[in-house]
């Protein structure tokens, strides 16, 4: 086909389409984003509503719970216009549009695949479901109602992980040959949902999947095959458990987990070279935290980072997706496969120690 029109005519439009486009992309970045909470669980109380209420062009509409008082209560104290009594309503509001799933592990499936049919963004606290297949499951039904799917691992946000790759994946510490993550802390009433085996507990599902998660984006690889040892509560959970993962070309990961020990919440990469620590990697809060390389014993160089809300970061990353349509910086995928090292780790623990191969 050959143009006709004169070239001046033709710039004419394009520069005509060029600026309605780039009106109509900051209409949409400006566009907020309305925010319903399923749960009144104390993570969104204390960190997920608060940085949506920070965030840019968002805002909280309304929370639910499975009791009327409860969720009235809970939204008044937060400055939360709506209450729901029954999860189903929140996802009938059609003001909202999209959710933050606080829930139980064991309810993260079903809900979320409501959600999606509902027509609801979905960002899920993690682990995303119980499986790698129902984290498949949801996200196909995500594709389906159009709709984004996140998993809610905050720490991959702030700026010391992105600092921490970086120093791995410029060589600071040579070649990059093992890793260690630990995150622990006392969980003291039994109650507790952590302590329930039939709502998805377990200190590997609650702080292990953490360290998995680290030491899975560290490696940039899956892991081959795995083993577990566990120290099982009376209620059926995993209390603590130390896991060792093998890599691709002899890269070795190990981490331990508990809900019986004093707090912890490290990662160490140890290179030819150097090894690099952080000693806050998980939850490092909105104060400065450091980053330590360590060339030789006792004498370590440290890198401060400038403090921030990584639970606000990881909000505007899913807001902006749901905004332009763009897939999520981490997909349902990626949460499959960390689900895949942790049903092998069980496994290994349930036979034993015995090596479990990690499913492709």
């Amino acid at each position: 086909m050959r143009w006709t029109q004169p070239y001046a005519t033709m710039v004419d439009r394009n520069d005509t389409f060029a600026r309605h486009q780039k009106t109509f992309m900051n209409m949409t970045m400006n566009m907020t984003i309305r925010w319903g909470i399923l749960s009144t669980a104390n993570i969104a109380r204390a960190a997920v509503i608060p940085a949506i209420q920070a965030a840019t062009n968002n805002e909280v509409v309304a929370v639910a719970s499975r009791n009327t008082e409860r969720a009235q209560a809970f939204a008044n104290k937060l400055g939360i216009p709506r209450a729901y009594g029954s999860y189903e309503a929140l996802l009938d509001d059609a003001d909202i549009d999209a959710i933050y799933i606080a829930l139980p592990n064991s309810l993260h499936f079903a809900w979320a695949v409501r959600a999606a049919a509902s027509g609801k963004h979905i960002l899920c606290e993690k682990p995303l479901a119980m499986d790698a297949s129902q984290c498949r499951e949801m996200a196909s039904a995500a594709k389906e109602n159009n709709v984004q799917l996140m998993e809610a691992f905050m720490y991959r946000f702030h700026p010391q992980i992105t600092a921490a790759l970086d120093l791995v994946h410029s060589g600071a510490i040579g070649e990059l040959h093992h890793m260690h993550a630990a995150f622990t802390f006392r969980v003291t009433n039994s109650a507790n949902i952590r302590l329930q085996a039939d709502l998805g507990g377990g200190s590997l599902m609650d702080v292990g999947c953490y360290c998995v998660n680290a030491l899975r984006t560290f490696a940039g690889c899956e892991p081959v095959e795995v083993q577990a040892t566990a120290i099982w509560h009376a209620n059926g959970v995993d209390e603590r458990l130390v896991g060792l993962l093998r890599f691709p070309n002899g890269l070795t990961g190990q981490f331990d987990s508990a809900l019986n020990l004093a707090r912890r919440e490290t990662f160490l990469a140890a290179g030819t070279e150097a090894t690099l620590e952080l000693p806050r990697a998980y939850l490092p809060g909105v104060g400065d935290t450091i980053l330590r390389l360590r060339k030789v014993y006792g004498d370590a160089e440290e890198q401060t980072i400038t403090g921030v809300d990584e639970y606000r970061l990881m909000v505007e990353h899913f807001s902006d997706c749901v905004r332009t349509g763009q897939p999520p910086r981490y997909s349902p995928e990626e949460a499959a496969c960390n689900m895949n090292v942790i049903t092998s780790l069980y496994r290994s623990a349930q036979e034993n120690g015995q090596t479990v191969a990690v499913p492709t």
